[in-house]
């Protein structure tokens, strides 16, 4: 489950070619282009910039390099060339990448052009969700501790925590152990330990919490219609605290500040 030295530098590595391709994201106009050519994009650029492998193509039968949920999408959209992304929307894009045998695993929510102001709070309490949840990792601290501080962010922000998804270890694998539940009480479960290494990825619900998966088997939606919003960094104990291994270079003065306050 703890992971040695020498491999949290090659899954740090992974983590920060993984942070470009959000890099390279983030300078594009997303309006008017369709998750498929987003999804070629992002495949041509790991493979062929980062020499590096899109890890979610192929995992459980799925044939692309990236994850795209727009609006009321929870988790799982898949590409397609008919899904123009328009004024207004947002799009979650969960990307993993693979570099040297060991995976990292990451998701950012967009505003896709001017966005309505209850769209855009809701994703801007997502993030500060994701960071709730980040700060509380450190050598001794619970499982508990982790979700307990995730869904009271977000239910004191008049928002739902989805439950049937959650954060996992990671490593040469995709999915591995502990689960990462981003619920819970404090002084709960697992105890961390330096060298673990797993993901935060809350998923926030403008409305009610249930969900319900599409016929083609992949996308999840919400049951009540209303926006769903999510972020992800693949994060690791370290002897003193947290190292982000995801993390973008945009994220950095927020970093920086957060520790300040702190």
């Amino acid at each position: 489950m703890t992971k040695r030295p020498e491999e949290i530098l090659l899954l740090a590595e992974s983590g920060r070619l993984l942070a470009s391709v959000f890099e390279m994201l983030d300078r594009i106009s997303l309006i008017g282009i369709s998750t498929l050519r987003i999804n070629e994009l992002v495949e041509s650029f790991i493979i062929d910039k980062l020499q590096s492998r899109p890890a979610s193509k192929g995992q459980y039968g799925y044939n692309f390099a990236i994850n795209s949920s727009i609006n009321n999408v929870v988790c799982h959209g898949v590409p397609s060339l008919s899904e123009i992304l328009e004024d207004g929307d947002i799009v979650n894009f969960d990307i993993t990448l693979e570099k040297n045998g060991y995976i990292a695993d990451s998701s950012k929510t967009y505003l896709v052009g001017k966005v309505k102001p209850a769209a855009a709070r809701l994703v801007r309490v997502t993030y500060e969700a994701m960071w709730t949840g980040i700060r509380e990792v450190r050598p001794g601290a619970r499982l508990g501790d982790i979700g307990w501080a995730i869904e009271r962010c977000v239910k004191r922000n008049g928002y739902s925590i989805v439950r049937e998804y959650c954060g996992h270890g990671i490593g040469r694998e995709m999915h591995e152990e502990p689960q990462i539940l981003h619920f819970g009480k404090p002084g709960t479960g697992l105890a961390l330990r330096e060298g673990m290494v797993f993901t935060i990825e809350p998923i926030v619900n403008q409305g009610r919490r249930s969900v319900k998966t599409e016929p083609d088997g992949w996308t999840v939606t919400t049951r009540d219609g209303s926006l769903s919003a999510q972020f992800e960094h693949t994060v690791a104990v370290t002897d003193s605290g947290v190292s982000v291994l995801t993390l973008r270079s945009n994220e950095l003065l927020a970093v920086k500040k957060r520790k300040s306050a702190a």
